[in-house]
């Protein structure tokens, strides 16, 4: 209704706007309200050329046109094959002829003469820079096609948008009752752990001001921030008191993190707690199997891992599985595509996965495989069931877009967006001792009657989810999460049964 209905008003003003040809901009204006409109026709015209490139189940760039209303609720679109007419409440102040089809120069100049339009009668449009013009239309244009579409203006400013870099001391902590300023944490190469600073050594100035004086947002201020800078700070340690002379810098945090331990007679664990699943998390794993070749079990820690990458994630499972099927990418209106690795496994030994509605995107896909492979014991809550990856187009601008267009199912073929991966064993069921000594003496005794919604075609994913609810209390889950996952390790009766429920 909405289309027909500007269509008719767009035809009573044919003769106010006159007919496409060679563009709508002059050569002598380059630029208008203070935007360059060549080049950001130029970065439009590229966007939809490469939005074209991806199938998008039978929308078109009609719909990502259409999409620019959303820049502000008094804005109507509607692109017709033959015109495009932008109203703004009862009033028609845009008509333009349609470009032809694939004239990727017209769409780009369309787009950017709508804007113009807009600015004129949006205050806080026209205040807005070229580089969030880009973002907010770009936001737009995509999610009109996909809803969980982004624009990243560099692929420079995504490393901070994604946390994968940290200007910092390398601190984190908090007060403690006397309002002093307590370590909990140090980040591994950061300037804080170079300077021998450790978890529980208090910071009582920063400075030469006292803590006590100095708000929460004032410690953020001067621990942290977007460029380098040098603090003082009077640590109250167990050796004694000493100044140190901190500068922030630039952090990277590791896809992956390494903790072995030996555990006497029952031979080494190695602790693998995975961030991300990437390139970065493949290296750092492998290197670790490989200098660790004896291991008697592995906790691989899911439980906030997430990724996108369909290779990486293939090639990080098949450190553990080989050359057996991961996942299958569902593309929008394409066929499956199943995802196996290239090589044998590094390891044999026993797994233990930990799970959480924090594992998403090809974490899940990873975890459903070990499961389906018989590889490792799933322990933990159902994972976020927020399996999807992305497209990513690279643009000449030095951005990006991302199109989470592709959504994935296990290797077997079961569906994973939407309905997630459920653990053999719950913890949220088993949080007491006693809870746990029981759970432990059913599965010796063969009892274990706990039902596996993973091989279920049809289930309740919100029952499930109530029945083995989210651990709410971080330290509880670890707690957990580390005796289940070392009981489990530690006693093959107990291991081999789970391992063939």
């Amino acid at each position: 209704m909405k289309l027909r209905n500007l269509f008719l008003l767009g035809t009573l003003f044919l003769a106010i706007v006159p007919a496409y040809g060679d563009g709508l901009f002059f050569e002598d204006e380059p630029i208008q309200d203070n935007l360059p409109v060549f080049d950001m026709s130029a970065t439009f015209a590229e966007i939809f050329e490469k939005l074209d490139s991806v199938s998008w189940a039978g929308k078109n760039i009609n719909v990502a046109i259409e999409s620019l209303e959303k820049l502000n609720p008094n804005a109507h679109i509607a692109a017709t094959d033959e015109r495009v007419v932008l109203v703004w409440r009862d009033s028609i102040i845009a008509n333009y002829p349609r470009p032809a089809s694939r004239d990727w120069k017209g769409f780009g100049e369309i787009t950017t003469a709508l804007i113009l339009k807009l600015r004129a009668n949006d205050t806080d449009l026209h205040q807005a820079s070229p580089n969030e013009i880009y973002q907010r239309v770009v936001s737009c244009l995509t999610r009109g096609i996909d809803e969980n579409g982004r624009y990243i203006y560099s692929r420079a400013a995504e490393v901070n948008e994604d946390g994968r870099i940290l200007t910092s001391v390398g601190l984190t902590g908090s007060r403690d009752e006397r309002g002093n300023w307590r370590v909990h944490g140090v980040f591994k190469g950061a300037p804080a752990d170079i300077a021998g600073v450790r978890s529980g050594d208090l910071i009582s100035e920063i400075n030469g001001r006292s803590v006590h004086d100095m708000t929460d947002a004032d410690m953020e201020s001067v621990l942290t921030g977007f460029n380098s800078g040098t603090s003082k700070l009077h640590l109250l340690t167990p050796t004694g008191n000493r100044d140190v002379v901190l500068r922030r810098a630039t952090i990277v945090l590791a896809d992956a993190d390494i903790v072995h331990r030996s555990n006497g007679n029952e031979g080494e664990i190695l602790e693998i707690f995975v961030h991300r699943i990437s390139d970065n998390a493949v290296s750092i794993v492998n290197e670790a199997l490989a200098t660790y070749p004896n291991l008697s079990g592995i906790v691989l820690d899911l439980r906030a891992a997430s990724g996108d990458d369909e290779r990486a994630a293939a090639k990080f499972a098949g450190l553990f599985i080989g050359a057996h099927p991961i996942m299958r990418i569902v593309e929008t209106a394409r066929a499956e595509v199943e995802v196996v690795p290239g090589g044998d496994a590094v390891t044999h030994a026993n797994v233990i996965v930990l799970m959480s509605d924090q594992t998403r995107g090809t974490a899940e896909a990873v975890v459903s495989a070990f499961y389906e492979n018989k590889r490792g014991v799933l322990i933990g809550t159902p994972t976020a069931g927020s399996a999807r990856i992305a497209t990513r187009i690279n643009l000449n601008d030095g951005g990006a877009l991302e199109l989470l267009n592709k959504s994935l199912k296990t290797g077997n073929g079961r569906k994973i967006d939407g309905v997630g991966v459920f653990p053999i064993v719950c913890l949220s069921n088993i949080r007491t001792n006693s809870q746990q000594n029981a759970f432990f003496l059913n599965v010796v005794n063969n009892d274990f009657q706990a039902h596996d919604y993973n091989r279920d075609k049809d289930v309740d994913v919100s029952a499930i989810r109530r029945g083995c609810p989210t651990i709410t209390s971080g330290a509880d889950e670890d707690f957990v999460s580390a005796a289940v996952a070392m009981k489990i390790l530690t006693d093959k009766v107990v291991y081999s049964r789970l391992i063939a429920e």
